[in-house]
């Protein structure tokens, strides 16, 4: 009988996890404790202009947005993005507090009864009484307020408020009916982001408003219902009813007032909250059902969707629906469009986006297995950039060349598009821009956020006649660390080569392959590392390997110990520098032994303090190294072991505080799935490499307009917390003895077949 019901129970708990949706499954809070501004977007679309969310803390970029740990909401704001923000707002009732800023409207909230789902969430306004629900088309923040009875209700909209990244110097807002405000606001320029950004909104309400007043400089203003300056703003007032729905929808552009209300006459023409609720999670679930899972636990299910979601958070779309967007990166301001169909539509939108500072060992590779149609957009929009500024970026914001980070990151990406068949973009022109920024001029002469023309920071004039760049070139910017930028320029120069030969350009193949040999510069036999050099020639004095601060002399963000395993493109050779495969590997596996007492990352920023670091970019790929070096049972133990130190779902781990727009998310998923490329998938002749994955079966859906084959499956036997070794594998129903496979194999559909124990095989993979 106990055995009869613990199956009904069992059998419950089955249908239960299988009636789950992916959006179900995902889980915004993770981490939320020491968030960042774009971080934590919870109502909006994948991608989406509008990234809408509560917002408890906005002083600064980090440790801004929402906090799970604050106890009040100061705004809902519409713009969660890399160095942008914007249109905050608030309901509140009682004696009107808004012309005296947030400090003093802000309201206690508790997480009783809060829901964040992908595309919404509710929370209670505790000192207004007031819940209000979020949720979002592409472009269109909708907001859904149940007031309590009150003859002095209102909306603010503090235009003037200082927003994360920076003051608003300027804003405009003003009564365009008695339903609807419109108004914009500067964004005011960065270190990062150097022009001021313009966003323009248009609100329309579903009651209309009594009265509409505006303030300056804290004051009320008198009979003003339109006005511009400094630390300006305005709200709508009402008398509500005991529960009163008020709803409001708020469009935004970064072209026009024109074009944010074409926004919102298109793309949210009606009232129905609860319809595009609904259409929000149906969305959300298209994306992110495209990865499916049997098996594993709850936690690693909801991990798993978790960071699926934020792959698909991040990087917001800044075109508006017609295509329209605004170009900075010359003298002036221009109004561009994107390329458009034989009917007028646009091909693909316009993105802003943070660097793609390591994104070849997450995003490429996840993006250009799930969403192809995702990367040929981003292409599009670095050529757009090149059209029309000169330069192929590294990441945009606000239409403004940011330099973030150092060198070329954006040749593995184009190139791991390229050479997988996602080509719906203008390669001649990707690949001019790509090698103009291979040579003196370029955009690796930028060194972090340096937007003097010409620059020097980034030290490509060494790079070509020395074959590294030194410490102690003299220039404007961040980042000046002359042997991550040795060794990032050889892999992009791999990269570029890769794709010259995919071209037919041999001559450029053959150039850029012999610079991406530079990495051996900077190899000191003496110390067995990476060792940068000075002005002179001469390696550095007191080096040491790793260090107790943020970074160390020559590596950005990282030291020595991480980066001398930076080869993506030529690991035989530097297997060769270590003194061959035994010693490569000895040195990799202690360093993974010394760093996983404290869960493979380094403590507090300090990155330049770990062995090991997968809080991170730079050290994402080195679980991986093993396979290379002939030891793939390696590969899967610290993959695995990893991937379980990174598991947390509460709101205080997951992440370790540097989700870059993504990319932690990206590699969480590769990780979970057992499918990786060290050399970020940017090769002509594409490999994907196979570790152990945590659940039973994934079966990953292919584009149909990329790819001929329908699913990819991938089956595991005996997976469990111990058995994480490959016994032996299949794929197509036949034996296979490879730590590798091919792109245009995955490409095709078919499954690969996994018995997995707890005793490592060390004879499976060794075929070549």
């Amino acid at each position: 009988m106990k055995f009869h019901l613990a199956m009904i129970l069992l059998t419950m708990i089955l249908e239960l996890c299988s009636a789950q949706t992916p959006v179900d499954q995902v889980n915004p809070f993770i981490d939320t404790h020491n968030s960042r501004w774009f971080y934590f977007s919870s109502a909006c679309r994948p991608f989406g202009m509008v990234s809408l969310s509560p917002d408890t803390d906005t002083a600064t970029t980090w440790s801004s947005g929402y906090l799970y740990d604050s106890n009040r909401i100061r705004c809902f704001s519409h713009i969660h993005a890399w160095q942008m923000s914007g249109v905050a707002v608030m309901p509140t009732t009682g004696p009107f507090q808004g012309h005296l800023g947030m400090d003093a409207y802000q309201s206690r909230f508790s997480h009783e009864g809060e829901i964040a789902k992908p595309g919404y969430h509710k929370v209670r306004l505790e000192d207004y009484g007031i819940t209000a629900e979020l949720t979002s088309t592409t472009r269109v923040g909708f907001h859904r307020y149940h007031f309590p009875a009150s003859d002095s209700s209102s909306i603010i909209f503090d235009t003037g408020a200082f927003l994360a990244h920076g003051p608003t110097p300027l804003s405009k807002v003003w009564r365009a009916n008695d339903r609807e405000i419109a108004g914009w606001q500067v964004m005011g320029k960065t270190m990062r982001r150097p022009k001021d950004t313009k966003v323009f909104f248009v609100a329309r309400l579903s009651k209309p408003m009594d009265r509409f007043v505006t303030w300056k400089n804290h004051e009320l203003q008198k009979g003003c219902e339109t006005l511009e300056g400094n630390e300006v703003g305005g709200a709508a007032l009402f008398t509500t009813k005991d529960q009163e729905e008020v709803l409001m929808k708020v469009a935004i552009s970064y072209v026009s007032i024109s074009s944010a209300r074409k926004n919102l006459d298109t793309e949210l023409p009606h009232w129905d909250f609860d319809r595009v609720k609904q259409e929000s999670f149906d969305d959300w679930n298209r994306w992110l059902g495209r990865l499916q899972v049997e098996g594993g636990t709850v936690q690693q299910r909801t991990k798993l969707y978790t960071d699926l979601w934020h792959s698909l958070l991040g990087r917001r779309i800044v075109s508006d629906l017609d295509g329209h967007y605004l170009d900075m990166t010359g003298d002036t301001p221009q109004v561009c469009r994107v390329r458009v169909d034989k009917q007028g539509q646009p091909l693909f939108p316009h993105y802003n986006f943070d660097a793609w500072w390591g994104s070849h060992w997450s995003l490429n590779i996840l993006w250009s297995m799930l969403y192809p149609e995702v990367m040929d957009g981003f292409c599009n929009t670095m050529v757009d950039m090149y059209c029309n500024g000169g330069l192929i970026p590294r990441g945009p914001s606000g239409g403004n060349y940011t330099y973030v980070m150092i060198g070329d990151p954006s040749v593995s990406f184009i190139a791991a598009a390229y050479n997988k068949g996602i080509r719906n973009y203008d390669i001649n022109q990707a690949y001019q821009g790509l090698r103009k920024n291979a040579f003196v001029g370029g955009i690796r002469d930028h060194a972090g956020y340096e937007h003097n023309r010409p620059a020097y920071g980034g030290g490509m004039q060494y790079y070509v006649e020395c074959g590294y760049v030194p410490e102690g070139i003299e220039a404007e910017g961040a980042h000046r660390d002359g042997a991550s930028m040795t060794l990032e320029y050889a892999y992009q120069d791999w990269c570029l080569a890769q794709l010259a030969k995919a071209l037919g350009k041999q001559d450029d193949a053959e150039l850029f392959s012999t610079r991406s040999q530079n990495y051996r510069k900077l190899w000191n036999p003496a110390t067995s590392y990476i060792h940068p050099k000075d002005l002179e020639g001469h390696w550095i004095t007191d080096f040491e390997p790793i260090a107790q601060q943020f970074n160390t002399i020559g590596f950005c963000e990282a030291n020595a110990a991480i980066y001398s395993y930076y080869v993506p493109h030529d690991l035989p050779g530097l297997i060769d520098l270590f003194g061959g495969p035994e010693s490569f590997v000895t040195r990799l596996d202690r360093q993974f032994a010394n760093t996983q007492a404290i869960g493979f990352v380094a403590p507090n920023k300090q990155h330049a303090s770990g062995w090991i670091d997968y809080s991170n970019q730079p050290s994402t790929a080195m679980a991986h190294l093993f396979s290379h070096a002939g030891q793939p049972w390696l590969t899967q133990k610290w993959v695995r072991k990893v991937k379980a130190a990174l598991a947390d779902v509460t709101p205080y781990g997951g992440y370790n505080g540097d989700e870059d727009q993504g990319q932690m998310g990206a590699l969480g998923v590769l990780m979970a799935i057992g499918l990786f490329q060290v050399d970020g998938g940017a090769a002509v002749d594409s490999q994907y490499e196979i570790t152990s994955p945590i659940f039973d079966k994934i079966t990953l859906h292919l584009n149909p307009s990329y790819y001929p084959g329908k699913t990819f499956v991938i089956q595991t036997r005996n997976n469990s917390k111990e058995n994480l070794y490959i016994q032996e594998a299949e794929l197509n129903g036949q034996p296979w003895n490879h730590w590798q496979f091919p792109h245009t194999t995955f490409a095709q559909g078919g499954q690969l077949d996994l018995t997995l124990s707890d005793q490592p095989n060390k004879d499976w993979g060794q075929s070549h």
